[in-house]
């Protein structure tokens, strides 16, 4: 059930994005009077499809293959690579025979109409949900250092105060783009009373991808005793739900990290736990697994929450510069893809990588709308990108005709729009490739 809500949240969210991007090429056409032969929400390759109607000179339909869309305009060469319709006579209905700046508007429609809806889905998120986040205030007993995290000199137990001398204030400011994709990024912390500045190393972004980012740093929490598994240690020696774990060994225990950390110092040992149970102490003789475990769940102090409000005024500007950011942090994430210090393989994913690393196995219209507004904003920049066959290559060409006063050449047109169409089909190879070596052999 859980692969069908991924795939079915990822085909919604691209149909959506799809079908919005194509339409604003089409709305645009249909205003210059620029005849469309074909509409279609993903690509009917090799003339297959799974719906299809004609409506005027337009034929309307839904492909096969979930990798995009597209609208075929007359007198465009674009990815279908048809040229019989260009050793004809000029038509007064055709691409061709429309100024520069109409061409250059049909051509941008796409990218106007997915940022115009990015910016849309944030303020609509910002105002039904709010902005919900965790305050810094949260993390009062300091945070849990990841591997990565104590090998860049952060210990467990530190408290966060700044990052790059700006007051720490929310727990995802410490995944931002800001310590990502920063150039040099520093933490300023508090350890047993002293200030300390950590800098983090230039190889931070493609070490930490390489982990679980999300576990760089966590906050230190406090627990209970929650379910107990049957037939493990922890059942065997009596340990109920609700018990507090004092001690291990005589060692105090007060968070879940002392919890785990001794208990793998003791695998396969034999252990005395210190237990409060209803105002008494109680001390439970157990034998700690191979792998360091006990065999419970614990229930984790509650994690204190904000929520900022935001009205229809409010949530414009904030949902403008949501999607801004997403613009901004993508510029920054090929400028460190280009670098070296992102690994490609980890910053490039298909269908399998969306629908299960973004989308998710359960339905969250927060979540699912919260990705389909990031979603669209990357298809904006992507598409905006001058390569040929896709639109950032048309503008750039249509420019350039605009500069000098004459088209450029169809011959030109024509091979670039080949080194394009050899481009894009490499990227989607790879990323398909990607996915399958990431997500399901790996």
């Amino acid at each position: 059930m859980t692969v069908l809500i991924m795939i079915a949240q990822m085909l919604l969210g691209l149909s959506i994005l799809v079908l919005l991007h194509e339409w604003g090429h089409f709305a645009a056409a249909r205003a210059f009077k620029i005849r469309v032969e074909k509409f279609y929400v993903f690509f009917d390759a090799w003339g297959k499809k799974l719906f299809s109607f004609k409506k005027g000179d337009t034929e309307y339909g839904i492909g096969w293959l979930p990798l995009g869309g597209y609208v075929k305009i007359t007198g465009m060469v674009d990815e279908s690579l048809d040229t019989a319709q260009l050793q004809q006579e000029v038509q007064p209905y055709e691409f061709r025979s429309k100024p520069a700046w109409q061409r250059l508007i049909v051509m941008l429609g796409g990218v106007t109409v997915n940022a115009i809806l990015g910016i849309i889905i944030f303020t609509g998120i910002l105002m039904y949900w709010g902005e919900k986040y965790v305050p810094a205030s949260a993390l009062k007993n300091g945070v849990v250092a990841s591997e990565l995290a104590q090998e860049i000199g952060i210990q467990t137990g530190d408290q966060i105060i700044s990052i790059n001398g700006k007051p720490f204030e929310r727990l995802d400011e410490l995944v931002s783009s800001e310590v990502l994709l920063g150039d040099k990024v520093s933490l300023g912390l508090a350890r047993s009373g002293q200030d300390v500045n950590i800098e983090l190393p230039a190889d931070f972004t493609k070490r930490l991808l390489e982990t679980d980012k999300t576990a760089f740093l966590t906050p230190r929490i406090s627990f209970t005793v929650g379910e107990v598994m049957k037939g493990m240690p922890a059942y065997e020696a009596g340990l109920q739900m609700g018990d507090v774990i004092t001690a291990i060994n005589g060692s105090p225990i007060n968070y879940f990290d002392e919890l785990q950390s001794a208990l793998q110092t003791n695998k396969g040992k034999q252990v005395e736990l210190a237990v409060s149970r209803s105002g008494e102490t109680k001390i439970l003789a157990l034998t700690v697994s191979e792998a360091g475990t006990i065999g419970f769940y614990p229930e984790a102090e509650a994690l204190e929450t904000a929520t900022e409000e935001y009205g229809l005024i409010s949530a414009i500007p904030a949902g403008a510069q949501m999607a801004w950011k997403v613009i901004a942090d993508n510029v920054k994430g090929f400028g460190k893809v280009f670098s070296g210090d992102i690994p490609v393989e980890k910053s490039i994913g298909g269908p399998i990588a969306i629908a299960k690393k973004m989308y998710g196995g359960v339905w969250d219209w927060y979540r699912f709308w919260m990705t389909t507004g990031l979603l669209s904003m990357v298809l904006a920049f992507m598409n905006l990108l001058p390569i040929p066959a896709l639109d950032g290559g048309h503008v750039v060409f249509l420019i350039i005709e605009m500069i000098i006063g004459r088209p450029v050449g169809e011959k030109v047109m024509l091979a670039a729009q080949y080194v394009g169409m050899v481009l894009v089909i490499s990227l989607m190879v790879f990323a398909f490739g990607n996915d399958i070596w990431q997500h399901l052999l790996k």
